[in-house]
């Protein structure tokens, strides 16, 4: 009794610590995730210059990172944003990437 007892604590303890990285995205996959898709636009053409800006997360327990559109448009350059689009990558819930990608002038 007392084994099972330690061993479900094990199994509890070991669920509750574990971590699973993560990156928004219309659909996921189980294994690999690989996405891009638009956030928001404007009604006019994507601008000329473009900006990117990315946050990491690993396991779920380390993230770090500035995926701001404001950091993107400083990165590119970009006073006036015109479109918005984000890449979502996610390897099996271990490593998981979130790149804001800005266009505009």
């Amino acid at each position: 009794m007392k084994k099972a007892i330690i061993l479900a604590s094990a199994i509890a303890s070991a669920a509750m610590l574990s971590g699973c990285a993560g990156a928004s995205a219309p659909l996921t996959g189980l294994i690999y995730t690989d996405m891009d898709y638009a956030l928001t636009a404007t009604s006019s053409e994507a601008g000329s210059k473009t900006g990117e800006a990315t946050a990491t997360s690993i396991l779920g327990i380390i993230a770090t990172g500035n995926a701001s559109i404001a950091e993107a448009a400083k990165n590119g350059g970009i006073t006036k944003v015109k479109t918005v689009d984000v890449k979502a990558t996610n390897i099996v819930g271990i490593y998981a990437t979130y790149t804001v990608v800005v266009t505009g002038e």
